[in-house]
C-alpha cells in the first residue's frame, strides 16, 4: 500500500517537480502511471522505492518510510528501472546470489517465466540483447512475489511477441496481496492489464480513476466520420475515420483506448469526478 501526503520534491537548482502532492493506492491493483515527458513519473517511482528523499511530506509504502531503506522494506519491494546493468555472470549465478534477499521468492515461478520468455539459465546476462535482459529482469521481479512491484517503461526494448508475453505473464503472476505500478509512454502495451489510471502533470494528479468506472461512463469507438455522432467528448483522426470518446449509455460498454483517453485528459477534455 502507498500513502503519500503533501509531498514536495525538487532537484538542486530546479523548480519544484512536486508540491503538496498526495496519493493513496491499496494493494490488489495494477496501476498505470501516465504523464508527459518531464511530468515526474520516474522521480515518483524513485521516491516510492526510497532511492531519493523528499524535501517535505510523508511517504509510506507497506507501512515503511522508503528512504529509511530498512531490510524488511527492501525485502518486499522490487523496482524494474528503465535503465539497468548486470554483472558479467549467468542467469543461474545471478538468481543464486540475489534470490535469497527476497523471502517469498518462487523458483518454480521463475523457471516457468524463463521458459515462456525462451531464456536459458546458463546464458551470460551481458551477452544477451537488451530485450532479453529486460525479459529476465521482469521474470526475476515477478518471481520475488514482493508486495510492491514497480516497473518503469517495462516494454521498452521488447518486440511485439514479447510485449504480448509480458501482459499475459504479469496478469497471471500477481495476486490481490500485491500492488503493481507501471509507468510508461507505451500506453497501448498496458491498456488491457491495468485496473486503475493515474495521470500526473506539472506535479499534480490531474486524473485518477479505476478502469471499470471509466468504461461505465465513457464509450470508445472508431467511426467513418463524425456525421450524426452527438456528444463527442474527444476525437482524433485515424486511417479509417475518427477515433471518438462519447458518454457511455446503460448496458453499452466498450474496451478502453488508453492512448485516446490520455490525450483527452492532457487536452482537458476529461477530468476525474
Amino acid at each position: 500500500m502507498i500513502q503519500i501526503k503533501n509531498l514536495s520534491f525538487h532537484y538542486k537548482k530546479q523548480t519544484p517537480l512536486f508540491s503538496d502532492f498526495s496519493l493513496e493506492v491499496g494493494n490488489g491493483h495494477i496501476v498505470g502511471l501516465l504523464g508527459k515527458n518531464g511530468a515526474g513519473k520516474s522521480t515518483l517511482l524513485n521516491l516510492i522505492a526510497g532511492l531519493i528523499q523528499p524535501q517535505k511530506g510523508e511517504i509510506s509504502v507497506n507501512s515503511f518510510k522508503p528512504f529509511d531503506r530498512k531490510p524488511n522494506f527492501l525485502a518486499d519491494i522490487y523496482m524494474v528501472p528503465e535503465e539497468f546493468s548486470f554483472p558479467h555472470i549467468s542467469i543461474q549465478t545471478y538468481v543464486k546470489a540475489f534470490s535469497p534477499l527476497y523471502p517469498a521468492f518462487d523458483q518454480q515461478k521463475l523457471n516457468g517465466i524463463l521458459e515462456e520468455f525462451e531464456l536459458e539459465r546458463s546464458a551470460n546476462l551481458n551477452k544477451l540483447s537488451h530485450g532479453q535482459r529486460k525479459k529476465f529482469l521482469i521474470a526475476f521481479a515477478l518471481s520475488t512475489n514482493c508486495k510492491m512491484l514497480v516497473f518503469d517503461e517495462p516494454t521498452n526494448g521488447l518486440d511485439i511477441p514479447s510485449k504480448s508475453q509480458f501482459r499475459k505473464i504479469l496478469v497471471s503472476s500477481v495476486t490481490d496481496e500485491q500492488l503493481v505500478i507501471i509507468s510508461t509512454h507505451q500506453v497501448k502495451d498496458i491498456d488491457t492489464i491495468i485496473d486503475k489510471v493515474v495521470v500526473i502533470d506539472k506535479g499534480k494528479i490531474i486524473y485518477e480513476e479505476e478502469i471499470q468506472d471509466i468504461t461505465s461512463k465513457l464509450y470508445f469507438d472508431t467511426v467513418p466520420s463524425l456525421t450524426g455522432i452527438n456528444n463527442v467528448i474527444h476525437h482524433e483522426q485515424c486511417p479509417i475515420g475518427q477515433k471518438i470518446i462519447i458518454p457511455a449509455t446503460a448496458g453499452n460498454e466498450s474496451s478502453i483506448d488508453l492512448e485516446l483517453l490520455f490525450n483527452a485528459i492532457i487536452n482537458h477534455k476529461i477530468k476525474s469526478e
